[in-house]
């Protein structure tokens, strides 16, 4: 994003760290990357889990946490296992000490977005682990609440293409529905507006495109 306004980047720092955030600027992936690994270490948790994000995999935080004999890594993700198997490793990972995941969208005015088919994602976030690491590009950031909306009704279709065995309109259309298909992907929404209790919650910017 050649013309990506600074100024949205720099507002959205100071606008989260008043809301209680905890806030870190990475000038790229492999630096978000750096961090993770030096929160990784400040916490020294016991136990950790995720939510899936393809900007959080592309730091290869994930490798790295499941490498550490230090700590339980729960990974409900493992395409080889069974679907209630995956979704009971995700249960016992809301009550891990240690929980990353990414963005759906920034607003400038210090507020996150997301929107979940399951809701493994946004629960942990809003309560349970004792700390939340979340990591978005700046193709994430907003410039008010009704963009951020509007982003989320964008990126539905755009994920439903990753996952070719679920049916939902948005793949053929390519825009929301609203509807009611099983496999529809935004089932519950989350925003958070403050990061209760101070600095439980950890976001790391990062000034380059990632994700969708």
């Amino acid at each position: 994003m050649d013309n990506f306004p600074e100024e949205w980047l720099q507002q959205s720092k100071n606008k989260l760290e008043r809301h209680g955030f905890r806030v870190f600027i990475a000038d790229h992936t492999m630096e978000a990357r750096q961090i993770l690994e030096r929160l990784v270490t400040e916490f020294a948790p016991a136990s950790a889990s995720y939510g899936d994000s393809m900007t959080l995999r592309n730091t290869g935080i994930l490798e790295y946490l499941a490498q550490q004999s230090s700590i339980l890594f729960y990974d409900g993700f493992q395409p080889d296992m069974p679907r209630e198997q995956r979704w009971e490793i995700r249960r016992q990972g809301m009550t891990a000490d240690l929980f990353l995941t990414g963005i759906n969208a920034v607003c400038a005015d210090g507020s996150l977005y997301w929107v979940d088919m399951v809701g493994n994602r946004i629960a942990p976030i809003a309560f349970g682990p004792r700390h939340v690491i979340l990591v978005a590009g700046i193709n994430k950031i907003t410039p008010t609440p009704e963009e951020a909306r509007k982003r989320l009704q964008q990126i539905a279709p755009l994920n439903a293409k990753r996952h070719p065995g679920f049916k939902t309109p948005c793949m053929v259309t390519g825009t929301c529905h609203d509807c009611n298909s099983p496999d529809r992907l935004c089932n519950a929404y989350l925003t958070m507006a403050r990061s209760y209790p101070k600095h439980r919650i950890s976001v790391i910017l990062i000034r380059e495109e990632a994700g969708l």
